[in-house]
């Protein structure tokens, strides 16, 4: 009974997960899709460079929800049927992982930082606050969203292990982690190149044909101007 809980918390916390909010809440805007644009990654950053800063607010309170419900779920429910903290950080890591490869998307999905830092909310509040304030330090002083995620994924599972210990849910954190850091390796590459987009930098499409300009339908004719001229004189 237990493994089979288990089991069914796991998917239900993917499926869930595999909702890609960027996508619904800006064909709900009747914005173009984020994966068209800027980064291409259907997240609330992305979404922001679309220039409509309520849809991006939205799709980080939906993506944050995402990995915050399964995880608070199993950890009130979860006792009834024998699941506990290992399971809820399961749940966590489900869901995070739904959004990196969504069902519902083609497992075409983002890269996940709203979703992991709704489940460390949701695990151990003050887990989530001290990675959140790291993410906001680094994204305040170097304007990088993608800098701010690698250096808070990375400190997420050090804080868990230094304050708390080796807990129940600190191998789903660091898997989080590990997966975060290698899903922004492009991003990684940008940094070092010097190209990475800022925070608030407008969208620029991902790429696509060239635009072809239409032929000029009434081409000037050689001999009308000659003789139009002629008339003239």
């Amino acid at each position: 009974m237990t493994w089979f809980a288990v089991a069914a918390a796991v998917l239900a916390a993917y499926l869930v997960g595999s909702l890609s909010f960027a996508v619904i809440v800006s064909r709900g805007f009747g914005l173009a899709d984020p994966r068209s644009y800027g980064s291409g990654n259907p997240g609330a950053t992305n979404v922001l460079r679309s220039g409509h800063r309520g849809a991006a607010v939205l799709t980080l309170g939906l993506d944050a929800l995402k990995g915050y419900l399964p995880v608070l779920a199993v950890l009130l429910l979860g006792p009834r049927v024998g699941l506990g903290e290992g399971t809820a950080a399961l749940a966590g890591l489900a869901a995070f992982v739904g959004h990196l490869w969504p069902v519902f998307f083609r497992f075409q999905g983002g890269k996940g930082v709203a979703t992991a830092a709704g489940a460390l909310l949701a695990l151990n509040p003050w887990l989530g606050a001290a990675t959140l304030l790291t993410w906001i330090i680094i994204a305040a002083f170097f304007r990088y969203s993608s800098l701010a995620s690698i250096v808070a994924a990375l400190f997420a599972p050090f804080y868990e292990l230094l304050i708390w210990g080796v807990t129940p849910a600190l191998p789903a954190i660091a898997a989080m982690s590990l997966l975060l850091v290698w899903r922004h390796e492009g991003n990684l590459r940008k940094l070092f190149a010097g190209t990475e987009s800022r925070l608030g930098a407008k969208a620029q499409p991902t790429g696509g044909p060239a635009v072809k300009h239409p032929p000029n339908r009434h081409p000037t004719r050689p001999h009308a101007q000659s003789h139009k001229h002629r008339k003239g004189h």
